[in-house]
């Protein structure tokens, strides 16, 4: 076919990956020539701890693709040019230098990736270059999926209609990026340099690799080949944190080392075919599509500052906790020092690995603001902080669930208690036992509730409250009623 642009250059940002990928596949069928670039953006990495697992992920990823990227192309000088410095600037500046005629990306949902690609489209066009952007990250995106009134879902069920009614083997289609890779550009020389060392970019190495994440798009074939052959049993196992039974893909989907449109079409396929699991599974894929368009059709839930709000404005009016107690609260709940076993075992997963399990997100999301009476946007800004697969729609989505103040949450008065939570999802406290091996000496039961213990059962097990495990910091039941005060607020704004 005839080809729009002598020279082109592929930016990478989350889809790192060669195959079935939506613009790297276009830029190779547009272009003579195409040059692939990834940028650490110091917008991003300026505001990161020096030991952040996620850079080393990324990196560990794009040592992956290079290689990848020089396979394709039969050329050991062709690969990725990664720099390290301002995206905004340096795109523009790597375009003229490259002499491409156009860029190629996949979109960014995100209020300051949106604000960002707005600049250096800007920037671009000024030097007489475009830049063309594609739908890779969801399989549904912004208002493709609209109301019979022609407005964006609120409500999830229907949403989930929708999108099942939509979906055909056409969306799940991948892109055939191997037959054009001969349009990959070898490296210019100055730019022939490999992927940078961790330490180069001012970071050091983490825990990851002890893990069992592995990077890459091979990584994400690993962990999918496992989880397909328990998928038909994710309904019974994934809300139990001591079983196997997530896909653990968070990461992957996160980053783009795997394709949305391969796990949802292998979802949809085995749920036609008859396997609950798979059936449940394209559930949580949808509603990660759910959060994107909710963040793309109702922005004010969070701007480019990174200001969140209510998605239903009169839950903005509640009177959170302040002050040194509310700090001290919150602190307790980010170091796993709340006496709720459940609660401090999830949170002691979030610190010690960037994961945590998707039962626990929601029992410690309730429990920061339904228990301690503290504002979700302080979970969430901690979630974002912590979490490997961080994403901002789905964490704003959780966590507004979580705290009944967004689209479709939870009722307000719907409180979890973190007992009985722990019960039913941890009944013989392995889970807990994982994280807090102190109280291995308990019985079963005052696993869950070490305050219940007699004093014997304490002694015997070497536990004493507030010296090696802590009392609990709130009383759920008092609590509970706190909340509903709290809460009251909500009936009279929507009035």
């Amino acid at each position: 076919m005839e080809k729009t642009y002598p020279a082109g250059l592929m930016w990478f940002r989350r889809d790192l990956r060669a195959s079935d990928n939506a613009a790297l596949f276009h830029a190779l069928r547009s272009c003579r020539h195409v040059h692939c670039v990834f940028v650490f953006d110091n917008a991003i990495l300026d505001g990161l701890p020096r030991r952040d697992r996620r850079v080393e992920f990324i990196r560990d990823s794009l040592v992956e693709l290079d290689a990848r990227l020089r396979e394709l192309a039969q050329s050991e000088a062709a690969g990725l040019i990664v720099t390290h410095a301002a995206a905004l600037q340096d795109i523009p500046r790597l375009a003229r230098e490259l002499q491409v005629q156009s860029v190629f990306a996949n979109h960014d949902y995100e209020p300051q990736s949106v604000s960002r690609d707005a600049h250096v489209r800007g920037a671009l066009a000024d030097a007489g270059i475009a830049l063309h952007t594609f739908k890779d990250h969801v399989v549904f995106e912004r208002a493709e999926l609209l109301t019979q009134t022609g407005k964006p879902y609120a409500v999830f069920t229907p949403y989930k209609n929708a999108w099942l009614a939509k979906a055909d083997a056409g969306d799940f289609r991948p892109y055939p990026v191997d037959e054009h890779a001969s349009a990959l550009a070898d490296r210019p020389e100055p730019l022939q340099a490999a992927v940078p060392s961790l330490g180069s970019l001012g970071f050091e190495a983490t825990n990851l690799h002890e893990l069992k994440l592995p990077p890459g798009a091979a990584g994400a074939r690993e962990l999918l080949a496992d989880f397909l052959e328990r998928i038909d049993r994710y309904g019974e196992t994934r809300d139990f944190p001591a079983v196997k039974g997530p896909s653990y893909l968070g990461v992957h989907l996160r980053f783009g080392t795997t394709s949305i449109r391969e796990l949802a079409g292998t979802a949809h396929r085995l749920a036609a075919q008859g396997s609950p699991g798979a059936a449940v599974w394209l559930g949580e894929l949808i509603w990660r599509d759910f959060y994107f368009q909710v963040l793309a059709n109702f922005p004010h839930v969070s701007d480019e500052q990174g200001r969140s709000k209510s998605f239903r404005r009169e839950y903005d009016g509640i009177k959170w906790e302040h002050g040194k107690q509310a700090d001290a609260l919150f602190a307790a709940w980010c170091e796993g020092r709340t006496g709720y076993p459940l609660v401090d075992a999830a949170m002691a997963q979030i610190n010690q690995s960037g994961y945590m399990h998707n039962r626990l997100r929601m029992v410690v999301a309730s429990f920061l603001t339904k228990d301690l009476g503290i504002d979700w946007r302080r979970g969430e800004r901690y979630f974002a902080q912590h979490l490997n697969d961080y994403e901002l729609a789905s964490n704003n989505g959780g966590w507004q669930w979580a705290s009944s103040s967004g689209c479709d949450a939870q009722p307000w008065f719907r409180i979890f208690n973190p007992v009985s939570q722990s019960r039913k999802f941890d009944p013989e406290g392995r889970f807990i036992l994982k994280y807090l091996p102190q109280l291995a000496g308990l019985p079963v039961d005052a696993l869950h509730a070490p305050w219940t213990a007699t004093p014997v059962e304490l002694a015997a097990a070497g536990v004493t409250l507030d010296q090696t495990y802590p009392a609990p910091v709130v009383v759920h039941e008092e609590a509970r009623r706190r909340t509903l005060e709290r809460y009251s607020v909500v009936k009279k704004n929507a009035a």
